[in-house]
């Protein structure tokens, strides 16, 4: 079975047996990731690039071999436009402070959503404190999608860059980023892509999407935590100054004046995680071999029972377009007599009987201000749940109500 390549899921919680569906905060990782990061650290650990001798070049050549298959995870045109970072929000951090310096001036606009995860509002907004910018939202419509006729009223002679996610980590929606990327482009407008919740579970190829940048973590896609991506353009890349110095970065250093490295090396300053990199590798291995596709149907297929099911429980409300089944995600709040139970109180009653949640704003306040509540209570698949986890939610969420209601 599939769910047997993942070792964490054969532990107990509280005596019962784990049903994890807190996948959307962190994936678990498959056997061949686990032994990827000891394998690294057995045969080939040396500092990369640098070095001459018999390890550091084994070192480098998988690393490089790492960056490779990134871009052909995603369909980059070229290795040079896949930068290694610690995460998404590194990732969308380093474009902040880059594109900042090199385009943003006073009176500029950035455009985000409402449904963006902190990560993909708090740089944007740091940018605009230091430069006297102005960041603008896309607005939900009522069935919790982006209003498209907004957006492009939104754009104007100021706008400078869009970045929204894929899919939203709250509500699930998968975002027309295609018609955003078109839209945005028209007015030669660069799109940023936060993919951190749809990489694991849609293609993403951003030659067909054609995105600008597109940034993502390893540890939401079955990889090793602390390495990350994000992908650029080389046109970009190339014109975009540098975020960190140190070294690697850097061709020439004198006390009067730097030049820096060719692409990727201009963005990774100092000793990157080559670990790391060799442990993502496999995931991403992993992943294509297991069939993008086949994941996300299984997915939906599992999303499709929770929500039939979740309609069956007296006083529970989900957050969700009744159009759509959400990718992977489904957010929900429990009431009694028309009074939120707070989701903190739900999501205890459930560790308790072994189902691992998500409780909270999920680092969406911004939105849980749109739907009225302090947060929700978020339960999300992964390729290796099956039915009998959901039916053990659903069995494990009814004895909580009954608690609580």
């Amino acid at each position: 079975m599939l769910r047997d390549k993942f070792p964490i899921l054969g532990e107990k919680v509280y005596n019962r047996q784990l049903v994890y569906l807190d996948n959307a905060a962190t994936t678990q990782k498959p056997v061949q990731v686990l032994d990827a990061i000891g394998y690294a650290y057995t045969h080939f650990n040396a500092n990369i690039h640098r070095g001459v001798h018999y390890l550091s070049r084994i070192a480098t050549e998988e690393h490089e071999k790492s960056r490779l298959e990134v871009a052909n995870f995603i369909n980059a045109k070229s290795a040079k436009e896949i930068i290694f970072t610690k995460g998404t929000t590194d990732s969308i951090n380093m474009l902040a402070f880059a594109f900042g310096e090199g385009y943003i001036n006073e009176g500029d606009e950035i455009i985000v959503s409402q449904m963006e995860h902190h990560s993909n509002i708090v740089p944007w907004q740091m940018l605009c404190e230091r430069k006297k910018a102005h960041l603008k939202v896309i607005p939900l419509t009522d069935d919790y999608t982006l209003d498209i006729k907004a957006f492009e009223q939104l754009i104007t002679e100021k706008t400078k860059l869009v970045s929204v996610a894929h899919v939203g980590n709250v509500l699930g929606v998968e975002n027309p980023v295609e018609q955003i990327i078109t839209i945005a482009h028209r007015y030669a407008i660069p799109v940023l892509v936060d993919a951190a919740q749809s990489i694991a579970r849609l293609k993403t190829d951003v030659q067909s999407l054609d995105c600008d940048f597109l940034a993502f973590s390893g540890h939401k896609v079955y990889g090793p935590t602390g390495i990350g991506v994000l992908y650029g353009k080389e046109k970009w890349l190339e014109a975009l100054p540098p975020v960190e110095g140190g070294g690697e970065m850097i061709e020439h250093v004198s006390f009067g004046k730097t030049t820096f490295n060719t692409l990727p090396y201009k963005y990774e300053a100092g000793t990157p995680d080559f670990i790391g990199s060799f442990a993502l590798a496999e995931a991403l291995r992993f992943v294509r071999q297991t069939d993008i596709e086949t994941i996300s149907s299984h997915e939906q297929n599992l999303t499709r029972l929770m929500l039939e099911q979740l309609q069956d429980i007296k006083g529970v409300k989900v957050y969700a377009n009744k159009a759509t089944v959400p990718c992977g995600v489904v957010s929900f709040n429990v009431y009694s007599n028309g009074k939120l139970i707070h989701p903190f109180d739900v999501g205890v009653l459930l560790d308790h009987q072994g189902v691992a949640v998500r409780t909270g704003h999920h680092c969406a306040q911004p939105l849980m201000e749109v739907l009225g509540v302090p947060g929700t209570v978020r339960a999300s698949v992964a390729l290796y749940n099956d039915e009998g986890d959901i039916d053990i939610f659903v069995s494990a969420l009814k004895k909580a109500v009954e608690m609580l209601v």
